[in-house]
């Protein structure tokens, strides 16, 4: 255990290490270029899956789907890893994130660049307009635009309930919304330096077609994401 403790924060290191490296590297292309961020940004999602199989014998497995249209994907949020494993397995993905990773060193400044939206946290209606407002500016340029229904990292086999503005997007957009669940948390826990060996999945599941009332929608959604994310998360507690 302590050996991987050790392997697992020396992972850390070079995780974060590597960010800035790419980011210096790519900035000359990536500041007149989104194409080029896009690039960036995939280039170190795929370095930090490789070296997690490589340093703490943690694997990826993706499941289902992949979207490559403009379409919404509902994701479970477990950990940073799942949002690594979404981003690669996606060609032109966007966040609708918390305006406050604007002020993070090199993520921030990237995930504005491939055109990432951020909504404040505070009084939920003013948060959904603001959502909704800046959804509305991409127009055609939406790509695959990736929400947290939850809005946070919530613990595998925890329970934390979804919020509306997921709904809103989807009955605004007209576009369909694919869920994804995940057991990525399992292997990759919220604030601890331990990387647990074993196969981490990332799925995507069937898309919900468009028409949908938000209440019916986010009932589907919560219901396949749950299910589906705990069926995972007994896989993963099988196996190791």
């Amino acid at each position: 255990m302590m050996l991987q403790w050790v392997r697992s924060l020396a992972f850390s290191f070079f995780m974060y290490a590597a960010m800035f490296g790419y980011a210096f590297l790519f900035f000359p292309f990536a500041v007149f270029s989104r194409e080029w961020a896009y690039r960036a940004c995939h280039a170190w999602c795929s370095l930090v899956i490789r070296t997690a199989c490589r340093m703490v014998d943690l694997k990826v497995e993706v499941r289902g789907d992949p979207p490559v249209g403009d379409v919404l994907i509902a994701a479970k949020h477990q950990s940073f890893f799942d949002i690594i494993v979404i981003f690669h397995s996606v060609r032109r993905a966007k966040f609708i994130m918390k305006r406050e990773l604007l002020f993070a060193p090199v993520l921030g400044q990237y995930a504005l660049r491939i055109g990432c939206i951020p909504v404040a946290r505070g009084k939920r209606r003013d948060a959904i307009r603001n959502m909704k407002r800046r959804v509305d500016r991409k127009g055609s340029d939406m790509g695959q635009l990736i929400i947290y229904p939850q809005g946070t990292r919530v613990a595998p086999g925890a329970w934390k309930p979804y919020k509306v503005g997921t709904g809103v997007l989807y009955e605004q957009l007209g576009k369909p919304c694919v869920p994804v669940a995940t057991n990525v948390g399992f292997f990759w826990p919220k604030r601890k330096v331990l990387r647990k060996p074993g196969t981490a999945v990332v799925e995507f599941l069937d898309p919900i077609p468009p028409g949908l009332a938000i209440a019916e929608f986010m009932e589907t959604l919560e219901e396949r994401v749950e299910a589906r994310s705990d069926a995972l998360l007994d896989e993963a507690r099988e196996a190791s």
